[in-house]
């Protein structure tokens, strides 16, 4: 068939979406993670063909988000997911509320209808208009951008913008809505230099702002008169790869550090100054550390809930000043700024040789009780299995520790490896989050990532194991199967007044189903330590991807501070009954998450 004058390309343009496949490569973008469909087929068509970045197709689109913001979280990268209308998008926004929440730069491209139709019953119309809901304000509050590129040459300002925005300071998500036509319109090739998208690492995207050197001076000061300094040191040293800065800065002070729970691997775990993991899935030591501290350092941390529970109390009694680029959640003096500059400047203004860090008990383990027996079979207690994946874990490895008991255990238990990621997804602490986000991770640097989630995280988002034995991408998958929302069910016994049967779920055999789905995988029933940790050596050794699961007791009760507040309040309820209606001493000490 001879096709018709106007439908031949003109010289000199391409489609939009191939000019856009271009741009991301040119960024640095390596992959794209997303769900395909009618209106966002082309952009997939365009990634294809340039050749230039590979596309890696997920099982749901909340998982796709989430590979795009482990790779953001491992490269420093920006991370880039692809979904269609409707329901496609709408799957995207709890993974992008994680990433606006902690600050992760992602780079949404979602399809739209074509224009044409919108406002006459287009199929997954979210124009706004004819009582369509507005994908716009849908989008608006969990993205630092959002845009709809409503013609082909608006691309050419948005693109850039919706970038710089991703990685701005503080980042987070961008999104950009392709109606379909438009992802089809041809554009002329723009010269090179022209409208360029900010390159890579994020942190050239944008201009930083100078720092106020009387605010550093004020800083510096008080660090260089204080006797105990406690640093507690959060996601943006991670974000900023301010590592050797936070460590010179530590050793001119002899300063205790503590990490927030999302940022274990920001300073060494065996380093004699290292204090423990702050907050409610933390170690004891480190309140003591702040008790004796005259002052408390934040860096790179707002200190939300979850990394301040059981410290309020002596923060309030502690000096505390902030480094980073937002105001701290408690109150304190704050130095705003990129923080790797902001902590290079203070550090200048300390005297250079080493200072003596005060003794301290370091990062002792919290002895919970012992579960009654619940489960069949033979279990594995947290401990012992955590001992086992540490025994296993690469030096270079990267970890994604997902929401739940056994989550709150490899918190509080598992050194963060040396040379890798030790992530946590805090932001909305969303379960199965970390099944997307170790494949984008793996795909992204080709190191060994290993995920550790329960069997309700798994029941999630689990089936993404089948992404990675598509692409081979290098993940040992650790399920701790209680046959329960373990969690759940915790809290019910303690604040409901019992555990309810629909968060206990009836025996399942995780490892066998896993074998019969995907007959190459390395699959694994671990029926005590050490049988499981000479599975995860032997996945270590695999090319792709490895999955061990292993039975666990639903009563076990994780080093989780509410979890240990409710045990001590009951049992000095069993010896100290009170009829009065206020609240007894032990009560009112009580930490509350939820």
């Amino acid at each position: 068939m001879t096709p018709r004058t106007a439908d031949l390309p003109e010289a000199g343009t391409v489609r939009l979406v191939d000019h856009l496949a271009g741009e991301l490569a040119r960024a640095g973008v390596t992959h794209v993670f997303g769900v395909g469909g009618a209106n966002i087929e082309d952009l997939y068509d365009a990634v294809h063909r340039a050749g230039s970045i590979r596309g890696v197709v997920a099982k749901h689109e909340f998982s796709a988000v989430t590979m795009a913001d482990g790779y953001a979280r491992t490269t420093r990268r920006l991370g880039v997911v692809v979904a269609t209308s409707g329901g496609g998008a709408m799957n995207l926004l709890p993974g992008l509320a994680e990433a606006y929440a902690s600050r992760v730069p992602v780079l949404a491209l979602v399809g739209q209808p074509p224009t044409g139709q919108e406002g006459h019953g287009a199929f997954q119309d979210t124009s706004g208009r004819a009582g369509s809901f507005d994908a716009r304000e849908v989008f608006a509050p969990v993205s630092r951008f959002c845009a709809r590129v409503d013609d082909a040459d608006s691309l050419t300002e948005l693109l850039p913008r919706a970038v710089a925005a991703a990685q701005a300071d503080p980042p987070g998500p961008a999104v950009l809505l392709l109606p379909k036509d438009v992802q089809q319109a041809r554009v002329q090739l723009p010269s090179r230099g022209v409208a360029q998208m900010p390159g890579v690492p994020p942190t050239t995207a944008a201009p930083v702002a100078r720092l106020d050197t009387v605010a550093v001076t004020a800083v510096a000061d008080t660090l260089r008169g204080a006797d105990r300094v406690l640093v507690i040191a959060g996601e943006g040293v991670a974000a900023t790869d301010a590592r050797a800065e936070l460590a010179e800065l530590a050793r001119r002070l002899g300063a205790w550090v503590a990490v927030t729970p999302d940022a274990k691997d920001v300073f060494d775990n065996s380093d004699p100054r290292f204090a423990g993991v702050a907050g409610v899935m933390g170690h004891a030591n480190v309140e003591d550390c702040l008790r004796r501290a005259d002052v408390c350092l934040l860096v790179g941390t707002r200190l939300p809930l979850l990394a301040r529970g059981g410290l309020d109390r002596a923060l309030a009694a502690t000096e505390v000043v902030c480094l980073g680029p937002e105001p701290p959640f408690v109150p304190g003096t704050t130095l705003l700024g990129h923080l790797p500059d902001t902590l290079r400047a203070v550090t200048d203004l300390l005297p250079p040789g080493r200072r003596a860090c005060p003794q301290h008990s370091g990062p002792l383990p919290t002895v919970m009780p012992s579960p009654a027996p619940r489960a069949r079979g033979r279990t594995i207690p947290y401990p012992q299995a955590l001992a086992a994946v540490e025994a296993a874990l690469p030096d270079d490895a990267h970890v994604f520790v997902d929401a739940g008991n056994a989550g709150a255990s490899a918190v509080h238990l598992l050194p963060a490896p040396r040379h890798g990621r030790f992530v946590v997804a805090l932001g909305m602490g969303g379960m199965g989050y970390t099944f997307g986000a170790a494949i984008g991770a793996a795909l992204a640097t080709g190191r060994r990532t290993y995920v550790l989630a329960g069997d309700g995280a798994f029941f999630m988002h689990g089936m993404e194991v089948h992404t990675a034995v598509e692409h081979t991408a290098p993940v040992t998958f650790v399920i701790f199967n209680n046959n329960a929302h373990a969690m759940c069910a915790v809290r019910e016994e303690f604040l409901q007044g019992g555990i309810r049967s629909d968060d206990l779920f009836s025996p399942t055999d995780l490892g066998a189903g896993m074998a019969a789905a995907f007959p190459s995988l390395e699959v694994t029933g671990a029926e005590d330590a050490a049988h499981l940790r000479r599975a995860l050596l032997r996945g270590n050794a695999v090319r792709g991807p490895a999955f061990v699961a292993l039975d666990c007791e639903p009563g076990e009760l994780p080093p989780f501070l509410p979890f240990q507040s409710f045990t001590e309040a009951t049992r000095a309820g069993e010896t100290t009954r009170t009829t009065d209606s206020k609240e007894s001493s032990h009560e009112r000490d009580v930490v509350h998450v939820g």
